[in-house]
């Protein structure tokens, strides 16, 4: 039987995950590791949570999950502000959870990573990561930082000769989530949470959900003029209402 791990799985993108990995008969157990405790309507039998938060200094606890062939970070926050209203806090917590965290989790999974048997490991990025991203340029930064990782990490695996790879999930905004302030809803996640689980099964490298409909236009955009794709990335952010 298969185990996996889901770091950030306690709600939104990731409990969808954990809930559709707990739901797969070749799983008898998903760890879930999370600041928050999981609410009672999504318990699962095959659940078993463990809160830590990621801003701690000691890691140690990711080296007791030796059972796993299956690692999902989604952990993450972010926040829409202009730069001048973001405290100090707010940039050293956004780098500690969202890039920082990432890559002290992978590397305590590396070496089986890099081995000859499968193992499956993905990362929630952003499609913010690709590009810049005004009103959210944290955020942006540190995802941005995560996309390098990964790309250059996967070229050492690829020369490592293994075939396993570390799947870059990035998506725009995604309903159902806790992300803006809102309330998890599996039956809003479930499909992107199931594609997930096909690029992670396929070994994957990168994912962009709605990449054809929307982000392919977007990306070339802002390869021919980065600065009017952030312009215009500016102005529909102000008239989105997120920006309290």
């Amino acid at each position: 039987m298969r185990r996996a791990l889901v770091v950030g799985g306690a709600n939104g993108i990731g409990l969808s995950i954990a809930t559709l990995l707990a739901n797969d008969t070749r799983y008898d157990k998903v760890y879930i590791v999370d600041r928050a405790s999981i609410d009672a309507e999504f318990c699962h039998p095959k659940f078993e949570s463990i809160q830590f938060d990621l801003c701690q200094e000691d890691y140690s606890l990711f080296d007791r999950f030796d059972d796993v062939d299956t690692l999902m970070i989604t952990a993450g926050f972010g926040r829409l502000a202009h730069f001048a209203d973001v405290d100090e806090a707010h940039i050293i917590n956004s780098f500690n959870v969202n890039t920082t965290a990432v890559v002290r989790i992978i590397h305590h999974f590396y070496q089986r990573i890099m081995g000859k048997e499968d193992f499956y490991c993905g990362v929630m990025g952003s499609i913010a990561g690709f590009m810049s991203s005004p009103l959210f340029a944290i955020y942006g930064a540190s995802k941005a930082a995560l996309k390098i990782f990964i790309e250059s990490v996967n070229v050492e695996l690829e020369k490592a000769d293994t075939t396993n790879r570390i799947l870059n999930v990035s998506p725009g905004s995604i309903k159902g989530t806790a992300f803006y302030n809102g309330k998890t809803d599996l039956s809003l996640t479930e499909n992107l949470a199931k594609d997930i689980l096909s690029h992670l099964e396929a070994k994957d490298d990168l994912f962009i959900p709605m990449y054809d409909e929307i982000f392919k236009e977007v990306l070339a955009r802002y390869a021919a003029d980065f600065r009017e794709e952030g312009r215009h990335s500016y102005e529909y952010k102000m008239q989105s209402g997120r920006i309290k």
